[in-house]
């Protein structure tokens, strides 16, 4: 799959902030991605599955809300991709601003 790293973040151009900020970074864009996905998935989902992966969710059972995700939605990785993509685009495009600002809060 997709690795949230330095190298991600330097790939997106974020290579330059501070240690304290790339972890915020990659937190936010896990957050993010993890929202996003759910979203797109959720509108394909009938209210029986969505109970059902909700319940998952729900005991934070990680291993199991994916093999359910395998079962019921095989192609999740290409939602999950298509999802990173757009994100990706999103943060590149806006990578001046995001060092910029993370250079201001440095300096208050």
């Amino acid at each position: 799959m997709f690795k949230l790293d330095d190298n991600f973040l330097k790939d997106l151009g974020l290579g330059e902030l501070p240690t304290e900020d790339k972890n915020k970074m990659l937190a936010h864009i896990y957050e993010t991605l993890e929202m996003r996905v759910g979203m797109k998935l959720a509108e394909q989902m009938s209210d029986e599955q969505l109970d059902e992966f909700e319940a998952y969710v729900n005991k934070d059972d990680q291993e199991g809300a994916l093999k359910w995700l395998e079962t019921n939605f095989p192609d999740y990785k290409k939602v999950v991709a298509g999802e990173l993509e757009t994100l990706k685009a999103e943060i590149k495009s806006n990578a001046d601003k995001i060092i910029a600002a993370s250079g201001e809060n440095a300096t208050t």
